[in-house]
């Protein structure tokens, strides 16, 4: 029996190998197929490409992987001074995210890809928390992820898919400050949103936290499941 096919959106960005430097490359952190992998699920990555969402014929669900901010005017905002968006991204992604919510394919969104879900949905995003909420624990440094605890909805999926812990990583400079069409399920201790779903679909989840950079499968194994248990 095969595996279900599972796309993951990818990063445009300069990378090195072997004896290649600064060559622009279509890349996703390898946590992430790894994540899909233990799941049950078979990754495919999905460079930008906003040309049309034939793609999704050949997928069974769609992950929206974290990076860069969301282009400002995706949700009628001008751009803040810390904002660096990529459009190439936000075009590509959003033609993807439609095309499966009109095929009800099952959809996780991780930290970029949760802020990209609210604005699909109509919400709009916070550029900048630190002015938002008035520290920095959210992206603590450079490169260094933190922790904090969050509190889940009673009864949602995310508390479901969750359980009993309570703690999650952290690297983020942005947030959803509305989640438009969408039900926010999940909140850190200073009232950032942290979880939000659509309880009307199969499947439709976002984390604002990164699971697959903690090694934490669960989210990736729900949206597996969300695949094979219809």
């Amino acid at each position: 029996m095969s595996r279900p096919i599972v796309g993951i959106t990818s990063y445009v960005e300069p990378a090195s190998w072997a004896v290649w430097r600064d060559v622009p490359a279509a890349l996703v952190p390898y946590d992430y197929v790894r994540a899909v992998t233990a799941a049950g699920g078979r990754a495919v990555v999905l460079p930008p490409d906003d040309a049309d969402a034939g793609v999704l014929r050949g997928l069974d669900a769609l992950v929206l992987a974290g990076g860069a901010d969301v282009e400002p005017a995706r949700y009628g905002a001008a751009s803040a001074p810390h904002t660096e968006p990529r459009p190439d991204r936000d075009a590509g992604e959003l033609t993807l995210l439609r095309g499966a919510l009109a095929a009800d394919l099952p959809v996780l969104g991780v930290c970029r890809g949760m802020q990209l879900l609210a604005v699909a949905y109509g919400g709009r995003l916070h550029q900048h928390l630190p002015d938002v909420v008035g520290h920095e624990r959210h992206r603590p440094a450079p490169g260094r992820y933190g922790t904090h605890p969050v509190r889940f909805a009673p009864g949602s999926r995310v508390a479901a898919v969750m359980g009993a812990d309570r703690e999650v990583n952290t690297y983020h400079h942005q947030g959803v400050a509305d989640p438009g069409g969408l039900t926010a399920t999940g909140w850190a201790d200073d009232g950032v949103i942290e979880a939000v779903e659509d309880p009307a679909r199969r499947f439709v989840l976002g984390v604002q936290w990164h699971p697959e950079a903690a090694g934490d499968v669960r989210p990736f194994a729900a949206l597996v499941r969300a695949i094979t248990d219809r």
